[in-house]
């Protein structure tokens, strides 16, 4: 009997050990079919770097999510989106556990990375890291979901939605919305222009810099923080609500929302920087229309 037992408990390891080679080669012949992507291996790393070029339309969606590293977003006046991804992982076993998928659609591009082979290899093996970075048009719409690292975005002329994000998140300018929650690391947030959604900022365990234009209209409402909102700005006041922890400001001639709540840190009003060509404030003249005495 116990001959028996033996036999019928290795004839499942052997059949576990079968379905986890089938898998592996799956996934090995998976990563080969990315078109454009360079394998190299080091003493103790293996490395797998991919490029792909797409046309993008004005106004397209740019979606990033699911990645084990660092985003890099870089933003000009162009049509074209470049994507860079580096992949590195202590074995080709491993490296071969993750994918990163990218994918154009009628609505845009799609970055994200997603989990091969068996739970068992998952749960014993180590997960590879992934460093993205994207060079893409200004004016798109911007979605960022489950990055395990720093990001970093330059100047979006479209609506920015970051969520569950591990790490420090700057993104030179927004324009139209922006909308950031479950955000684990300080936020440095630029802001241009904003429509009736404005800004949404809930969750972070850190904290938020707004960054906000000369000449922005809006309606600042800050509430259940751990922390103060204090303006480096002149012309904008923050009150504070008689219980703390409740905190209000005018922008300009106000309008759009800025809702702020849930946030472990301090909140810092700044002035965002003129962009490029465009002209800063002329100097004001004294009542002979000379320059004033330095």
């Amino acid at each position: 009997m116990k001959r028996i037992l033996i036999v019928v408990v290795l004839v499942g390891l052997a059949g576990v050990a079968g379905l986890m080679r089938a898998q592996r080669s799956r996934s090995g012949a998976y990563a080969n079919q990315s078109a454009g992507a360079e394998a190299s291996s080091s003493a103790g790393e293996v490395r797998e770097d991919l490029r792909k070029t797409f046309q993008l339309a004005p106004d397209a969606q740019l979606s990033i999510s699911g990645i084990n590293g660092r985003v890099d977003i870089k933003t000009s006046d162009t049509d074209t989106a470049e994507v860079h991804v580096v992949r590195t992982a202590t074995s080709r076993e491993n490296l071969d556990r993750r994918q990163v998928i990218i994918e154009q659609t009628p609505a845009g591009l799609i970055i994200r990375a997603e989990n091969h082979g068996s739970w068992w290899s998952h749960l014993w093996g180590s997960t590879p890291k992934e460093e993205i970075t994207v060079s893409a048009p200004r004016r798109i719409a911007l979605t960022l979901k489950g990055i395990n690292g720093r990001v970093n975005g330059g100047d979006v002329e479209g609506a920015v939605e970051v969520t569950g994000v591990n790490g420090k998140v700057e993104l030179s300018q927004a324009k139209g919305s922006a909308k950031i929650s479950g955000i684990n690391g300080n936020i440095s947030l630029g802001l241009r222009d904003l429509n009736e959604r404005g800004v949404q900022a809930s969750g972070v365990n850190g904290s938020l810099e707004l960054r906000l234009a000369s000449g922005l209209n809006a309606d600042l409402v800050a509430k259940g923080m751990n922390g103060r909102v204090r303006s480096d700005i002149p012309e904008v006041s923050v009150q504070e609500g008689e219980y703390g922890s409740h905190y209000s400001a005018h922008i300009g001639s106000g309008g759009a929302p800025i809702n702020i709540s849930g946030i472990n840190g301090n909140v810092s009003l700044t002035r965002l920087a003129a962009a490029v060509g465009e002209k800063s404030t002329p100097e004001k003249k004294n009542a002979a229309g000379a320059k004033p005495a330095l």
